[in-house]
């Protein structure tokens, strides 16, 4: 009992800014959840809008918000619940990954609360009606550095980016398809990118070699377990030689017709929405 009682006063007692600075490295749903709970101290802790500069919301979504439920005994509105979060970081967030649910008035409400942001991703299945609406909201991100999404819409993404984002360096595109569009769209970006993931994309070998022949300040690029071009590829290795870190393991190309249109026809095809395997999480920190 006394050591329980020890342990308990001694957490009261931290600094409050040692508090908020071990906070900011905490998940959403423990930040939400589990810490305010610990003692008073704490919970006064996480009402400081620097605990909740990275709002990235968790990959299991509705476990998440049925959790939220459970704990507070009432139900959770999409739109609210994302709203509550983003205002929590009062218009300070840098780092926002919402989820595969996000409604319109969502979207719109953090590109308009997050003016501060530098990296931003979209996890899941979001509608493609919601999806035009990310370009929009690019207008609102000057300081953003990182964009990790699928391939849909990039061209007026980066359109954007390029007028409005002068510190950009950095973009994610994975299990992604790159049309002749996307890599030229690249390509006249090349200035702003340093960092270009790609894994798992569906990469006709001539855009492939378009993006290194005109990206010539990429210092990461990563394209393994691509499809349409090979790993030995002894051109595109050469092309690739002034990049410091560069990685195609697992790249493969496919010579038969057929099968090559059906592959590009299922990216074709999924325009309807878009999409993020869970298994493929964002690397925020891109490759070593």
């Amino acid at each position: 009992m006394a050591k329980s009682i020890w342990c308990r006063r001694n957490l009261e007692d931290l600094n409050m800014d040692c508090l908020v600075k071990v906070f900011q490295k905490v998940g959403m749903e423990e930040l939400l959840l589990d810490v305010p709970f610990v003692c008073k101290s704490w919970y006064e802790a996480t009402l400081n809008p620097k605990c909740w500069q990275n709002l990235i919301f968790p990959e299991n979504f509705f476990a998440f918000t049925d959790r939220v439920r459970k704990e507070y005994q009432k139900e959770v509105q999409i739109t609210s619940f994302i709203k509550s979060m983003v205002n929590r970081s009062s218009r300070c967030a840098t780092t926002l990954m919402l989820p595969h649910c996000s409604t319109k008035e969502a979207l719109e409400y953090a590109a308009k609360n997050c003016p501060a942001l530098k990296d931003f991703g979209l996890n899941g299945h979001i509608s493609h009606k919601n999806a035009r609406l990310i370009p929009k909201m690019i207008r609102n991100w000057k300081n953003l550095e990182v964009l990790g999404l699928r391939a849909h819409y990039i061209k007026e993404i980066l359109q954007q980016i390029g007028v409005h984002c002068n510190n950009f360096y950095q973009l994610i595109l994975p299990q992604s398809y790159i049309s002749d569009d996307v890599a030229y769209t690249i390509g006249i970006c090349q200035s702003k990118i340093k960092h270009l993931f790609l894994k798992g994309a569906t990469i006709e070998r001539r855009n492939l070699v378009m993006i290194l022949q005109r990206c010539k300040n990429v210092v990461k690029l990563d394209v393994r377990e691509c499809f349409l071009f090979d790993e030995s590829d002894g051109e595109i290795l050469e092309l690739a030689s002034h990049i410091p870190s560069f990685i195609c393991k697992g790249s493969t190309c496919i010579h038969d017709c057929e099968e090559r249109e059906d592959l590009i026809g299922l990216f074709i095809c999924d325009t309807n929405s878009f999409t993020w395997d869970p298994a493929v999480p964002y690397d925020w920190n891109f490759v070593s």
